[in-house]
């Protein structure tokens, strides 16, 4: 017992050390700033000191916040200093949702998301078929038929004849839906007689025949037949994707769809140095034993890459008429949505989560539709009432559509939404064909969920989105939607505030990660992720969020991205 004490009183004393050689009065004394950041404006996101002119920096921490004055004292010879002229500082944005392999390698991919229509579609698509030798798969795309008019699902006939040496699947723009050539659908052995599986839908015309479109687990079929990436492909990815990251002011990432090769390949990263995000990967809720059985719980890692977070799905999403609802949608009377494959047998699903919670490990599941949302909120609730009280930070990713009465219930059961504004401008374009105008009132309820205390964590969902949280902070501050239609907002009573939007990224999203002690706020001691912004999004006219830039990015006190001088 006695042992214990003096370990204690050694780690108070360690602690109390460090506290004080981050303090500015004694470390100034004692040692110089690496880089120092002077005469600007600088949002710490602290409540305590939220705004200061300068920053300093030491051993990748955060030393010091305050005047230029008190920040001037910690410079030396060696000391790097970054002239601010004005320009306004915010923490480094932490996606809180992303894909990250996949995105990347879309960027080499075929580019469908603006494909305005079929036609556009498929000469696109027969153009990147031409540039690929024979029997290599065509991937990724990123398309959107609300584009189209009239907006109608592509089909295998309209790309086969550019197409014949190539099979093809490239995904709806929300990954829940993928259009298949003949090619791939007779690799996967998809004929008319195949039933659709729990959890899915096989697309077919009149006939009776599949048009190539797949739905949710339907897809699975066809992505058992797509060779792996190996090694090479997944780096030269993850390299795409972190230059796009660190362009966009991004310093941390939440990796839903982080498989064990992307993790290997995220550690070959950080061995070799080239790591320039933070990395919260996450595994299956399915494969939560694997896990388990090794001993790892949340927050397993260290600053640059962690894992201990599990993904699963409740349903699909509302452009592919999958996500799921209490009533059906307006223009598909037939279907209120899909519950994923997970989903098909709820007592299994409660049971994975019952028995990854136990384990220490972190629960973040997919809920689009309202019922879905006000199903996974019931089955966290169980979670804690079997498994007892503790600090989960259990999450709903996406948390779309909700029931007004469901929405006070987030912050009731501790539940943060990990939410992705830029699809609220991007869906508004149609979203109210399909739900109607009184759903729609619950419909990336950012307003209505901070006021009822909920912690929301911003992301982009990229590559279903764009991974710009600018864009992000535009779309959750206006909610003009991308087609102009809706210059005062589409359901303006849900805005968010700048602050709050852009507390959402980097305090929201670290929180969301259980990293909220050492990143997301600029003050001392914390790590120093932080970007320089063209423009001070706080004082500008919040219409114009979009057009700000990222002037530079810094992760751990060393920049990662300069942008080029105009």
């Amino acid at each position: 017992m006695l042992g214990g004490m003096n370990r204690l009183l050694l780690l108070s004393l360690s602690l109390a050390g460090i506290v004080a050689v981050l303090s500015p009065s004694t470390a100034s004394a004692q040692r110089h700033a690496d880089t120092i950041l002077v005469g600007g404006k600088v949002w710490t996101g602290n409540p305590d000191q939220p705004e200061a002119q300068a920053l300093a920096i030491a051993d990748g921490k955060v030393a010091a916040v305050g005047s230029d004055a008190e920040v001037r004292r910690w410079a030396g010879p060696s000391t790097t200093v970054i002239a601010l002229q004005g320009r306004r500082v915010v923490p480094g944005f932490n996606d809180a949702h992303v894909h990250f392999f996949d995105g990347g390698q879309g960027l080499a991919s075929v580019q469908l998301r603006d494909a305005s229509s079929p036609e556009i579609f498929r000469d696109r698509i027969g153009a990147y078929a031409d540039t690929l030798e024979k029997g290599r798969w065509v991937l990724n795309g990123n398309w959107d038929h609300e584009r189209w008019t009239p907006a109608e699902l592509p089909t295998r006939q309209l790309i086969d004849a550019v197409t014949p040496d190539n099979p093809v699947f490239i995904n709806r723009l929300d990954g829940h839906m993928a259009l298949a050539n003949t090619l791939a659908l007779k690799l996967a052995g998809i004929t008319r007689d195949t039933p659709d599986p729990p959890g899915g839908s096989i697309v077919r015309d009149a006939s009776g025949e599949p048009t190539g479109v797949l739905k949710d687990a339907a897809m699975n079929a066809v992505y058992a037949v797509i060779p792996e990436a190996d090694a090479t492909e997944i780096s030269d990815a993850l390299h795409a994707a972190m230059r796009y990251a660190n362009e966009n002011g991004v310093t941390s990432v939440q990796d839903m769809s982080a498989s064990p090769a992307i993790l290997r390949a995220y550690q070959q990263l950080l061995a070799d140095g080239e790591l320039t995000v933070r990395v919260y990967g996450a595994q299956p809720l399915s494969r939560w034993e694997r896990l388990a059985d090794a001993g790892i719980a949340a927050d397993f890692g260290g600053d640059m890459l962690r894992i201990g977070v599990l993904k699963g799905f409740a349903d699909g999403s509302l452009g592919s008429t999958t996500a799921l609802f209490f009533e059906p949608y307006l223009d598909e009377p037939g279907t209120s949505g899909l519950p994923s494959d997970e989903m098909v047998d709820a007592e299994a699903m409660l049971a994975d989560m019952l028995g990854a919670d136990a384990a220490g490990l972190q629960l973040a599941v997919h809920a689009i539709g309202d019922k879905a949302n006000a199903a996974i909120l019931d089955m966290f609730a169980e979670v804690a009432r079997r498994n007892g009280p503790r600090d989960r930070r259990l999450r709903i990713e996406h948390a779309q559509h909700f029931r007004m009465s469901d929405i006070p219930r987030m912050h009731a059961q501790g539940v943060i939404a990990s939410m992705q504004p830029y699809h609220a401008i991007d869906d508004g374009r149609w979203a109210e064909k399909r739900i109607g105008a009184e759903r729609a009132k619950g419909t990336y309820a950012f307003r209505s969920l901070l006021d009822a205390g909920a912690v929301l964590a911003f992301g982009s969902d990229w590559y279903v989105a764009p991974m710009e949280p600018l864009l992000g902070i535009y779309g959750a501050v206006t909610r003009r939607t991308l087609d102009g239609a809706h210059p005062d907002g589409w359901v303006p009573e849900q805005k968010s505030g700048v602050a709050d939007a852009v507390r959402a990224y980097p305090a929201g999203s670290a929180y969301a990660e259980g990293q909220e002690a050492v990143k997301g706020t600029l003050e001392p001691g914390k790590l120093a992720d932080l970007m320089v912004l063209s423009q001070d999004i706080f004082a500008i006219d919040p219409a114009t969020i979009d057009k700000v830039r990222v002037d530079t990015t810094i992760l751990g006190g060393r920049v990662v991205y300069q942008r080029a001088a105009e």
